[in-house]
């Protein structure tokens, strides 16, 4: 009971609430601010804090008008500070799907869910555009996505998996952003995402054909 006492106070503190958030997807400074009310350097100072309690770590950068802006996201002892019953149930969930589909059918339903997610989001002539739409839809999952362009190919990348807790496990959950990421491109997408370790999120965009 003193456990859940703490955390009650905890999370009704505004370390707790930046918490909340974080685990809802990654944020920068100023979208806290804009969230929580409290001026920049009131953030800054609570992320500091919660990053020297490794509950907090940066997840790369993003463009902003005048200069890039920092992303902040959770680690694993912050994640470890919720309830893991939801991950628990999506492992549960993905196992029970393996019994009762076939390999290729488990995948197909996958990559339909996928494909669902993004056949709603707006469509740009150019594919450089819809690449930033795939990002941002990876970034409301709780990635911290980054697009890139080498060699003709456009990639979109993530420090960290929104699906980190289950991956290991069930691997066949990254097809679900796959088909996700190419519905909204428009384009052939192969995902070469890292599992082990902490898992790091990769789609490489194939050059398009037609729209």
């Amino acid at each position: 009971m003193a456990t859940a006492h703490f955390d009650k106070r905890f999370f009704e503190s505004t370390r707790g609430r930046i918490v909340a958030l974080l685990r809802t997807g990654n944020r920068t400074v100023n979208q806290l601010v804009d969230e929580l009310g409290l001026t920049d350097n009131a953030i800054r100072a609570h992320l500091l804090s919660l990053e020297r309690d490794s509950f907090v770590v940066q997840k790369g950068m993003i463009k902003g008008y005048r200069k890039p802006h920092y992303v902040y996201g959770l680690t694993e002892n912050g994640r470890q500070l919720f309830p893991r019953s939801y991950d628990s149930l999506l492992s549960q969930l993905l196992s029970t799907l393996k019994e009762r589909f076939s390999t290729e059918g488990f995948r197909d339903l996958l990559q339909d869910v996928g494909r669902k997610i993004g056949v709603q989001k707006p469509t740009h002539n150019d594919l450089r555009e819809r690449a930033k739409l795939a990002a941002v839809e990876l970034y409301d999952f709780g990635g911290s996505p980054t697009v890139s362009e080498k060699d003709g190919e456009i990639s979109i990348s993530s420090d960290n998996c929104p699906f980190a807790e289950v991956v290991a496990d069930h691997p066949e959950t990254c097809k679900i952003v796959e088909s996700m990421v190419a519905e909204i491109v428009k384009a052939p997408v192969k995902e070469i995402c890292v599992r082990e370790g902490s898992p790091r999120c990769s789609f490489v965009i194939r050059q398009e054909t037609s729209v």
